[in-house]
């Protein structure tokens, strides 16, 4: 299995603690946030990673260089203008593993993109069995499946309504207070199957919340959820970033 590490983000939230720094290399526990991330994929059993880059790529690309170090390889996709989530993941297909009909926007499988693949977003820390999340995702038969988590404040987050078969109904990005009506959210940890890709315009920033997981589900595609046990430590503020190193 193929994994793709979401690397290319600015960190605006951040403010001044990602001006000079990509978000994802901020330290936890003596090491960048990709690096923590890097391990858990091989410790998973996954060895080749594809990372999309933008902001101040080379300090990632001189810092893991191939991935020799790390038992695994790095590929990289730098986008000059950047396309979201989603968007980056449909540039790395296109780049590495598929070919585009002509005059569609369909994704053509060849021998390289048949398989499912893992999508993390690169500046949160899982602590998951990805092991779990794999078999449920190939039980349900799912086009796509979203790790999950339980969590109080959910307004900058993800969230999702789950029927009883654990198939995803509805998906909001980033909730009005009135449209609060789950507090189980999105980790950022996807097993995809190609046929995804084709829910993704090329060269167009698209986003896997706002875009991609509604339209999946609006068509009624199997895209379920998996409420997970562990840990994710998100670092979206300062004062989040804060309290993660102070628990270290």
């Amino acid at each position: 299995m193929k994994a793709i590490i979401l690397a290319a983000g600015k960190g605006k939230r951040l403010g001044k603690l990602t001006r000079s720094i990509p978000k994802p290399m901020l330290k936890i526990e003596n090491k960048p946030i990709l690096e923590h991330n890097i391990e858990w994929l091989k410790n998973n059993g996954i060895k080749d990673i594809y990372i999309n880059l933008h902001h101040l790529p080379d300090l990632i690309k001189d810092y893991f260089k191939d991935g020799k170090n790390w038992g695994v390889k790095i590929h990289y996709s730098y986008e000059p203008n950047l396309l979201g989530t989603a968007g980056g993941v449909r540039k790395i297909a296109e780049d590495f593993w598929i070919k585009t009909t002509q005059n569609s926007n369909k994704c053509c499988s060849n021998h390289e993109s048949k398989n499912p693949f893992v999508v993390i977003y690169g500046d949160n820390l899982f602590k998951y069995d990805l092991k779990e999340i794999k078999n449920f995702h190939e039980c349900k038969k799912a086009i796509a499946t979203i790790a999950l988590y339980k969590k109080n404040n959910v307004d900058q987050s993800g969230i999702v309504i789950l029927d009883n078969e654990e198939k995803i109904i509805k998906f909001i990005e980033k909730p009005k207070s009135y449209e609060i009506v789950s507090h189980l959210v999105n980790t950022g940890l996807y097993i995809l199957e190609p046929k995804v890709l084709n829910y993704i315009p090329p060269k167009t920033e698209v986003d896997f919340g706002k875009d991609v997981f509604p339209a999946i589900i609006h068509e009624k595609e199997n895209i379920f959820g998996i409420i997970c046990k562990g840990n994710l430590r998100a670092v979206d503020t300062p004062e989040l970033y804060k309290q993660v190193i102070t628990m270290n």
